[in-house]
């Protein structure tokens, strides 16, 4: 079955050399964060080339974050299953070629223009928790083909198959993040840590792609730590289902925690990386 293209968009800026293809290395940017395989909970998946999902801290909505469906909500919905993890709040540029999915985007351009995305793979199937897509840019070609620019929504998880052709339509409930269950988490601390690792990060990063390390900017743009936890979970590129497992959580502070390990974990992993470059400078390049 052929799924929708996820347009390649090329950027100079955000290009990864192709000896940091290797997943031995670990390549970061404020926009793609790609882990190694030995760093995160999904250690088999190889770093993808760069620019196949692009977001960026400003794709993310401004405080306050308001405006989705009630919880108790049911709809239905059209859902494209792709090899990816689309978060509220991220862009996603596609390429709309085979004759379902026009018929689809027909549909959805005389309607409310949204859709659910669902990460698949040949290994494991197609999850039950995804996210809304909007269409907030579109251009049809002469041959019917479409170019799309979506932004990620509300989360949903599927909780009835209504149909299979032309394209899969369900019935979604919306899911949001719950208070913790001691109640005392004080998530602004918590991203504030997860920014702060993300900055080390980046920096030891730029150093071992030989780039000057520069300290990186205000990432959070304003965020609260919700959708601040969605963006750091977009930039884990390469790790599709360590995206989805922060995908699915419905507690902030339990995202953010699992965020924070791993961002620590990849921070020890460029710390020997970057210690060995000082020993045996010749070997790094």
């Amino acid at each position: 079955m052929a799924l929708p293209q996820v347009l390649h968009y090329p950027s100079s800026s955000s290009v990864v050399p192709k000896s940091y293809l290797n997943p031995s290395y670990l390549h970061v940017n404020p926009r793609f964060l790609c882990l190694p395989p030995s760093i995160v909970h999904t250690r088999h998946h190889q770093c993808p080339k760069p620019n196949t999902l692009r977001c960026s801290a400003s794709s993310f909505g401004e405080k306050p974050h308001t405006g989705s469906p009630k919880t108790d909500d049911v709809v239905e919905l059209p859902l494209f299953p792709l090899p990816l993890v689309l978060f509220p709040g991220a862009i996603l540029p596609l390429q709309i070629f085979e004759f379902r999915y026009r018929m689809m985007m027909h549909t959805l351009l005389q309607t409310d223009l949204r859709f659910g995305v669902i990460y698949t793979d040949s290994a494991t199937g197609t999850t039950d928790v995804g996210c809304v897509g909007e269409v907030v840019k579109h251009e049809r070609l002469v041959d019917d083909r479409f170019f799309l620019i979506c932004k990620g929504q509300e989360r949903f998880r599927v909780t009835k198959l209504v149909r299979t052709k032309p394209y899969l339509v369900a019935e979604v409930s919306w899911l949001e993040d719950r208070p913790s269950a001691d109640g005392g988490e004080d998530l602004e601390a918590l991203a504030s840590e997860v920014e702060n690792y993300m900055k080390d990060v980046i920096r030891l990063s730029n150093r071992l792609n030989g780039k000057p390390e520069k300290e990186a900017q205000d990432l959070r743009r304003n965020l609260f730590p919700t959708p601040f936890s969605f963006f750091v979970g977009s930039t884990f590129e390469g790790a599709p289902k360590e995206q989805q497992a922060l995908l699915e959580l419905e507690d902030t502070a339990m995202r953010l925690k699992r965020e924070k390990e791993t961002l620590r974990n990849t921070l020890s992993y460029l710390t020997a990386a970057s210690a060995l470059k000082d020993v045996f400078p010749s070997s790094s390049s």
